[in-house]
């Protein structure tokens, strides 16, 4: 299998699974995607979009992304994302895609307020750039 791609989510996975499923639709099998949830249900709603494997808690993350070849993070509203899972990610010195969903009071500056489908689509549009780039 080629390129291998962490998706990290919290609370149910829903934004994982969304990712998850675009990327298949893109890329078919050509990607080998890993659910990196911060529970259980977040994994299991990320494994029912087709992702090859699933792993959950703070420990599995931080243990994965040090194999893969990029990172796909959505945004944790709740602070669903350890300051371990956070230094692990910042640590990742490959491909990192960010998907930030500002909730009042937060406002990221220089981030541009865009619908969810949007941004993953953009995310999508990454992974393209990079897989056209390794070929």
């Amino acid at each position: 299998m080629g390129i291998k791609i962490a998706v990290i989510d919290s609370m149910g996975g829903s934004i994982g699974n969304q990712i998850i499923n675009q990327l298949r639709q893109n890329f078919g099998q050509e990607l080998e995607i890993f659910a990196l949830g911060t529970n259980a249900i977040a994994t299991s709603n990320m494994l029912k979009a087709k992702a090859n494997r699933g792993a959950t808690g703070e420990n599995a993350i931080k243990v994965t992304i040090e194999e893969m070849d990029s990172v796909i993070i959505a945004n944790s509203m709740m602070g669903e994302i350890t300051p371990t899972i956070a230094e692990s990610i910042r640590k990742f010195n490959k491909k990192k895609i960010f998907i930030p969903l500002c909730n009042p009071p937060l406002n990221i500056l220089g981030v541009e307020k865009k619908p969810l489908p949007q941004l993953i689509d953009e995310g999508i549009e990454i992974i393209k750039e990079m897989i056209d780039k390794n070929e």
